[in-house]
């Protein structure tokens, strides 16, 4: 009995360490995820859609967090018997606030906004199509921001699993300014 009681408290006294090294102010993580856009539709239609990223995120007190990131976006319609693909560049700056911590500290809910710029590139640039159609929408630079709601989970404590509901205003684009995006993530957390 004296054992079990000796390893129950250095459990919980180790336990209660490890989760205090947990968003220190100057902590420093990488980010990469991936997603979906607007709904996925995985058969040839126009809602094909998906998003790729990687964001810097510093740490502030009480675990809000100031995100750096560049991210990926292809959105693809249905023309005859091809997909058109549209694609966006954009990098961003943002400050996340944290709603709400598990007295545990391995559950996180925050809330960002962030400011967005980029290019949007239409068919790679092409603009006559194989059947000799002309497509009218240009090339353009974008600029806009996002409303971000992201929970986090800590697998260790240098490891986070993200999940994040996205909200993009980009203005400048000429197929649609604004997307929905749910992506997954993973996240390192750098001393």
């Amino acid at each position: 009995m004296h054992k079990i009681l000796l390893s129950i408290i250095l459990c919980l006294t180790f336990i209660g360490q490890a989760q205090a090294q947990r968003y220190f102010p100057g902590l420093f993580g990488v980010q990469a995820r991936a997603g979906v856009v607007d709904g996925f539709n995985t058969s040839k239609g126009d809602r094909q859609a998906y998003c790729f990223g990687l964001s810097f995120n510093t740490y502030t007190m009480n675990a809000h967090q100031w995100v750096f990131g560049a991210e990926y976006l292809e959105k693809q319609h249905a023309y005859k018997d091809i997909l058109i693909p549209i694609q966006q560049y954009t990098v961003d700056a943002g400050y996340y606030h944290t709603l709400y911590v598990l007295p545990s500290r391995t559950f996180y809910l925050l809330t960002g906004v962030s400011g967005m710029g980029g290019y949007e590139q239409v068919n790679k640039g092409k603009k006559l199509l194989f059947d000799g159609a002309s497509i009218e929408n240009e090339n353009k630079f974008l600029g806009g921001g996002a409303i971000t709601l992201e929970l986090e989970t800590f697998l260790s404590d240098k490891l986070i699993l993200t999940l994040t509901a996205r909200e993009r205003a980009l203005f400048g684009s000429t197929t649609g300014k604004f997307h929905f995006q749910l992506s997954a993530g993973v996240r390192f957390i750098i001393n």
